[in-house]
């Protein structure tokens, strides 16, 4: 009985020792893999969130740099258009469309630019206004270029002008001078002169014969007669001033003969006995002759003094006797 031929229970427990320790080592040979894995991707997020950063930081860094760009190319421009409108008065007035049209712009520029939000395509917009700000800039310079020459221009054409005026109003007043001594030439030229000057006392009978007498108390007129002549007078109607003044000095006047008072050019006022008006034809000698009446006639000189344009042209003395014992 001692030795039975049923196998042993130890040797057949003998196999599963060995599987049991392959499935540990297997375990842990995932649990490794899946350590190494999350520390790969570990390693590989963190890469990745640096790289992102590192882009971030650097578009930020780009952003900034071009607003900064932006914003120094609009304060240059501005820089220019204020020396363009600083300098022209027509710019600084009633605005012109295009000066509109670069404060809207100006306007529209700024606000992006003090936006800390505005987007690439905002600043892409400015930076576009910008340039466009800059054409217009030029196209004002150019403006101000082509006013500041027709400026220029017409200052020196004023300055000309101004001169040609003084020497105009020079030789108008030039002209004016030698044609009111040319008047005055020919004014003075066209006084008569008298000559063949004569006075006859006459003594008018009861029949009606005259004639001629010496004796104051027989003269009833004295006749003046003189020949007047001109070569540049122009025909026409021409006044002659006769005065005569009697021995005592006196002038003789009469409401019969029209006496009254001319101012001579030489001898002042003067008291005329009559004025005798003659139709003058140029180039010809025209005698005249006018009775001088009054009732009584002194013994002594008779002076006959002729005028014509406030010029003395002749004189002549007749005297008058005393009559005889039978007159």
């Amino acid at each position: 009985m001692a030795n039975t031929n049923y196998p042993s229970a130890t040797p057949a427990n003998e196999p599963t020792q060995p599987q049991n320790k392959g499935n540990k080592n297997l375990l842990i040979g995932i649990l490794v893999a899946g350590l190494l894995l999350t520390w790969g991707y570990l390693l590989w997020d963190k890469n990745k969130s640096s790289e992102q950063i590192q882009e971030k930081e650097m578009l930020s860094e780009n952003y900034m740099s071009q607003r900064d760009s932006l914003k120094t190319m609009f304060d240059d421009a501005q820089l220019r258009l204020d020396s363009i409108t600083g300098a022209n008065n027509n710019l600084q007035g009633e605005k012109s469309e295009l000066m509109k049209k670069i404060d809207a712009d100006k306007a529209e520029i700024r606000r992006i630019l003090n936006d800390r939000n505005a987007s690439k395509a905002e600043l892409a917009r400015a930076q576009s206004l910008i340039a466009n700000l800059n054409n217009q800039i030029a196209s004002l310079e150019q403006e101000v270029t082509r006013l500041t020459g027709e400026n220029q221009e017409l200052a020196a054409n004023n300055v000309q002008l101004s001169t040609e005026k003084q020497v105009l109003e020079q030789n108008l007043q030039t002209s004016a001078t030698e044609r009111e001594a040319l008047s005055q030439t020919v004014d003075v030229g066209s006084t008569f002169s008298a000559s063949n000057i004569q006075i006859t006392p006459v003594n008018e009978k009861k029949n009606g014969k005259e004639k001629t007498t010496s004796t104051a108390k027989r003269v009833d007129k004295l006749v003046v007669s003189f020949d007047i002549e001109n070569r540049i007078a122009r025909s026409g109607p021409a006044d002659m001033y006769i005065m005569v003044t009697a021995p005592d000095g006196t002038v003789v006047s009469s409401s019969e003969l029209a006496s009254g008072t001319l101012t001579t050019r030489t001898d002042g006022d003067r008291e005329f006995t009559t004025k005798v008006p003659v139709e003058y034809e140029q180039g010809t000698r025209r005698a005249v002759e006018f009775p001088i009446r009054q009732e009584d006639f002194q013994r002594g000189d008779y002076k006959i003094e002729i005028y014509h344009n406030g010029f003395k042209i002749g004189e002549s003395v007749r005297t008058l006797k005393k009559g005889g014992l039978f007159g």
